[in-house]
């Protein structure tokens, strides 16, 4: 997938949560198109001095917290990584080798499309409670919506030096 996706629209006017709401898809959109069409030597490909920043790590780095902040802050879910990120900060980006780009887009996809189905069911001032801090809802759409376009800006200079991929 070289060629540029239509991604979805950010409205210019409109509610709160239907900016907020597509701002996220945007740059969602554009994670799953700076990931696409690529071997799994070059979703791996080291390019920077960290060994840990790839494609690949990115794409399974962003997957973890689309579930961390949607499924077990706002959702309530056990976090099932907490002993796993004590013990090695970095477990995530991590990615064995028989884990292929394949399965780790769709893992993106399907941990999504559960963030989306979470958000629907909570007003943005729904307060959750997560080891002792509080946050609302609309704290953690605005979270992830920086979260996520820190690491397209990462996942679009990768891409260039990949195979030359350009666009915003």
């Amino acid at each position: 997938m070289t060629e540029r996706p239509e991604r979805p629209k950010v409205p210019l006017t409109g509610g709160e949560r239907e900016i907020l709401t597509s701002m996220l898809d945007h740059h969602r959109a554009t994670v799953a198109w700076k990931s696409g069409g690529l071997t799994e030597e070059q979703a791996r490909r080291v390019h920077l001095p960290s060994e840990l920043t790839t494609i690949a790590g990115l794409l399974a780095h962003l997957t973890l917290n689309e579930w961390f902040w949607f499924a077990v802050v706002v959702d309530g879910e056990e976090d099932t990584w907490e002993e796993k990120l004590e013990q090695d900060p970095d477990a995530e980006f991590r990615i064995p080798p028989e884990t292929t780009l394949a399965r780790l887009r769709a893992d993106y996809e399907k941990q999504c499309a559960r963030s989306r189905e979470i958000v629907a069911e909570h007003g943005l001032d729904d307060e959750v409670t997560h080891k002792d801090e509080t946050f609302n809802v609309r704290w953690v759409v605005t979270h992830m919506i920086e979260e996520t376009a820190r690491h397209v800006g990462h996942l679009d200079l990768l891409r260039e030096l990949t195979d030359g991929l350009t666009g915003e």
